[in-house]
């Protein structure tokens, strides 16, 4: 409410009564049908892909996962303790910079080659950005892997030949990049549109929006959730607390 400058036709979103539509299409639905990939599809497109739409989509994201080198070395130049986000915002603004046809906002073709490279590179940017902090190497693409298990290929394989991502553990991490792909006029979103309607180019205006997510009341918010989860630690001990937690397990 504090930061929508106009209405979505992409999202609805009412938090209070746990409504969240994409294109009409309720996120209960989605998330339990659709990849992350597909659901991105229907927010650019507006309607869900055809089974041959999506063979080419999902060829044309993979295609565009991996960096450049010089890219990394900048990654290579943040401290060690860097904070992840502040290495994103970094490292994505830099982009606009290796894709200087990134300015020609005005014709389609540019356009969507730039979202193309942004759904791409932004799990193997944030991925390095785990990394750097571990002090361990960075792992390129797999595009043999899906684009959640190549993301979580990025984020842990070690030493062995070929990674093999959980299916459980990939399906979550999917379906939460699904929850998470929009939520109508957020801070962040709002930050794109004011940086885009100068017609800067896509990469410096993803790169405000980043800055938007990074603060504590925006995309920080959903960092202290992790970091609850990980104090809470296990499911046997979360324990009933009010009439509420008894009213929920009778339903």
């Amino acid at each position: 409410m504090n930061t929508a400058s106009c209405q979505s036709s992409i999202t609805y979103i009412d938090g209070d009564k746990g409504i969240l539509r994409y294109r009409g299409y309720p996120i209960e639905q989605l998330a339990e049908q659709c990849t992350y990939l597909e659901v991105a599809y229907l927010i650019l497109h507006g309607e869900l892909p055809t089974e041959l739409q999506l063979k080419e989509w999902v060829k044309e994201i993979t295609h565009h996962t991996m960096i450049h080198e010089n890219t990394k070395k900048l990654m290579d130049g943040f401290h060690y303790d860097a904070h992840p986000m502040g290495m994103l915002i970094s490292t994505v603004a830099a982009l606009s910079t290796f894709y200087p046809d990134a300015r020609h906002i005005l014709d389609p073709a540019v356009r969507r080659l730039q979202i193309l490279r942004l759904v791409g590179k932004m799990p193997t940017i944030a991925a390095f950005a785990y990394r750097h902090s571990l002090g361990l190497p960075y792992v390129y693409p797999d595009n043999d892997l899906s684009y959640t298990e190549n993301f979580m290929n990025m984020l842990w394989r070690m030493a062995e030949p070929k990674f093999v991502a959980n299916p459980v553990l990939a399906r979550a991490l999917d379906i939460l990049f699904i929850l998470h792909a929009d939520h109508e006029q957020n801070c962040g979103t709002n930050a794109m549109r004011a940086v885009g309607s100068s017609q800067a180019d896509p990469y410096v205006s993803t790169a405000a929006a980043a800055a938007g997510l990074s603060g504590p009341l925006h995309g920080g918010a959903n960092e202290e959730v992790l970091r609850m989860l990980d104090e809470i630690g296990d499911v046997k001990n979360i324990r009933p607390s009010s009439s509420r937690s008894r009213e929920a397990r009778a339903v």
